[in-house]
């Protein structure tokens, strides 16, 4: 443990970099590109600081930093990191990077694009490491402004409506948030997460709402249950889970490469983890009244995605409905793992979900960031991005169609890659938990495989359909950028104690709190 205050330094040493870049963006493009990267090397450092010092044996936060920010409304500057939060933040420090370095805008393009990726990195940083939900709401949308003019300025021909519709569901989705902790504040009197926690844990909550905002014709639960259901909009739209889901896909495809890759791999781990660190913990008996509807919806969004994804010919959307696809079973694990039960093996089964949520969470983005990557390399030298646009390229370019196919077999989930572990603690755990449902859920599985080995079977096989020479195998570069995530596939597979250690006592701890 250290006195410094690392969380803060953390969080704002991408802030000063946006700042620092977007000065040097008068001079040139290049000097805002060479802050940007400098200042994404530095917040890496700072993270892998942070795992250093990190007790993993310990569920409790750490690195906590705590002072009083407006008394008069009892809001605290309270930030900390237990494995849930450390993971998310070492995502975050990856991805930025990656994207930067992977797909670049044009040049010409991108002077004020870099200091927008660090505003948003700051907005990520901030949201996995606050504990009060003034602070937290604050980063939540400030992570929201950057993403949108991202899209806007250097998206593609649908850029403009893809971003409103990007913003317009985002921020209703924040309003539905602002106004169930608004209310939870005129009940309780604080914004503390741990404290909001520790009232539903003591069953107090409920009626302390009733109390303080009594509705004619609404009984305790009912009132409950409506500022539940409105906490649970904001996060819903945010994942997202289906029928809040139609902005995605084209956002994702009209984004440019590099911001798909942070919406894809980053913001939308927002939404899992607010429904982890806020929702879960502070209304677990609502979840529990809604569980049965909230996991029909969860199966909903794994199989109408896969299909969604099999029905695509554009490669950017058909890897959003993947996208879509794998975070619907960090879902599953999630309202399963709402399921009552103080038993030695409910508990165990909780743990499990939980567990198979985080490491989906952070596999699922390191994945769907590399496949980003790939698309758009090969949009880079052909100009196009259409599943008939390409064929025999394992010919042409078989460095690139082997990293790529690693990739795609990582997002299948085959065992001995990273994207396996996360799948099966989470049908561990549901089938302990709610049989049905994770039986329901399977078909998912093999859609997604045919989608995907679709992919390989039209881009890999078949009649060369591009001129020999034309399409360039992977660049010395290029393989530098792609080789760390790379190996975190197999690390991760293999090994996947790796982040499991730093996870399980925080979910192990959240899921006896469940019980």
């Amino acid at each position: 443990m250290t006195s410094l205050p690392v969380i803060s330094l953390l969080t704002f040493t991408p802030l000063l970099g946006a700042a620092a870049s977007a000065l040097a963006a008068r001079q040139s493009e290049t000097a805002a590109r060479r802050v940007a990267l400098g200042t994404a090397a530095l917040t890496l450092v700072q993270v892998l600081f942070l795992f250093a010092g990190f007790d993993a044996r310990a569920p409790q936060l750490q690195f906590v930093e705590r002072c009083p920010w407006i008394p008069s409304l009892r809001v605290e500057y309270f930030v900390g990191l237990d494995g849930l939060g450390l993971v998310m933040v070492l995502l975050s420090a990856l991805l930025v990077p990656f994207s930067l370095l992977a797909a670049p805008p044009e040049k010409g393009r991108g002077r004020y694009y870099y200091p927008l990726v660090l505003l948003l990195q700051s907005g990520l940083l901030g949201s996995f490491t606050a504990l009060n939900f003034v602070h937290w709401f604050i980063f939540w949308e400030l992570s929201l402004i950057p993403a949108y003019f991202l899209v806007k300025l250097w998206g593609g021909p649908g850029c403009r409506a893809a971003a409103n519709q990007f913003f317009l569901y985002t921020f209703l989705g924040s309003v539905g948030l602002l106004l169930a902790f608004q209310a939870l504040y005129l009940a309780t009197g604080t914004f503390d997460f741990q404290a909001l926690a520790d009232l539903a844990r003591q069953g107090v909550l409920p009626q302390k709402l009733s109390d303080a905002l009594g509705w004619p014709g609404l009984s305790v639960s009912q009132l409950s249950l409506a500022i539940f259901l409105l906490a649970l909009l904001g996060f819903a739209v945010k994942v997202p889970l289906v029928p809040f889901h139609s902005w995605l896909p084209a956002t994702y495809a009209e984004a440019p490469t590099g911001v798909s890759i942070l919406l894809t791999g980053a913001m939308s781990k927002m939404g899992v983890y607010g429904l982890l660190r806020l929702i879960l913990p502070i209304f677990p008996e609502q979840f529990r009244s809604v569980q049965e509807p909230l996991l029909l919806l969860a199966v909903a969004t794994i199989l109408c995605s896969a299909w969604a994804a099999l029905a695509q010919s554009d490669l950017k959307r058909t890897l959003a409905y993947s996208s879509i696809n794998n975070l619907g079973y960090c879902l599953l694990g999630i309202f399963a793992a709402s399921q009552a039960g103080t038993d030695p093996a409910a508990v165990a089964a909780r743990s499990a979900a939980l567990n198979g949520v985080v490491v989906q969470m952070f596999n699922h983005g390191l994945t769907a960031a590399a496949l980003f990557a790939f698309v758009g390399w090969m949009e880079k030298r052909r100009g196009q991005r259409g599943l008939d646009d390409f064929g025999g390229l394992r010919a042409l370019a078989p460095v690139f169609c082997g990293l790529l196919g690693i990739s795609l077999f990582a997002s299948l989930g085959l065992p001995g890659l990273n994207g396996f572990v996360g799948e099966f603690l989470i049908f561990k755990g549901v089938f302990g938990l709610v049989p049905w449902a994770a039986v329901l859920s399977l078909p998912g599985l093999l859609v997604t495989a045919l989608f995907l080995l679709r992919i390989l079977r039209l881009a890999w096989s078949g009649p060369v359909s591009v001129r020999p020479g034309s399409f360039p195998d992977l660049s010395p570069a290029e393989r530098w950028v792609i080789l760390p995530f790379t190996v975190l596939m197999f690390g991760l597979g293999i090994w996947p104690q790796l982040l499991l250690q730093y996870v399980n006592p925080a979910m192990t701890r959240l899921a006896q709190c469940l019980g």
